[in-house]
């Protein structure tokens, strides 16, 4: 089984743009273990897509089936996060 690192960035911020805790837009992420540098709302949403990609699952929507994104559940400042993946050595 193929395994892969896993990155991520902030790409928008939606509504007033401010994140309620505290994340910018470009800020990014190396996600070697979950829950060390995001919000934990932010990382339940995260976690499903993040598996995937770790462990080399496909999205059937996605052109490019190494970079999706996702967004958190804040229905009034959304966090739109862009996730990739790059094959471990």
């Amino acid at each position: 089984m193929s395994s892969y690192k896993v990155q991520g960035k902030i790409i928008e911020i939606r509504g007033s743009g401010t994140c309620s805790y505290g994340h910018k837009v470009g800020e990014t992420f190396v996600f070697d273990e979950m829950g060390s540098a995001i919000c934990q709302w932010a990382q339940n949403s995260i976690f499903p897509f993040y598996s995937a990609l770790k462990f080399g699952g496909k999205f059937p929507w996605l052109k490019d089936p190494d970079r999706l994104q996702v967004a958190c559940p804040d229905p009034d400042n959304v966090v739109v996060f862009e996730l990739w993946r790059e094959k471990e050595a």
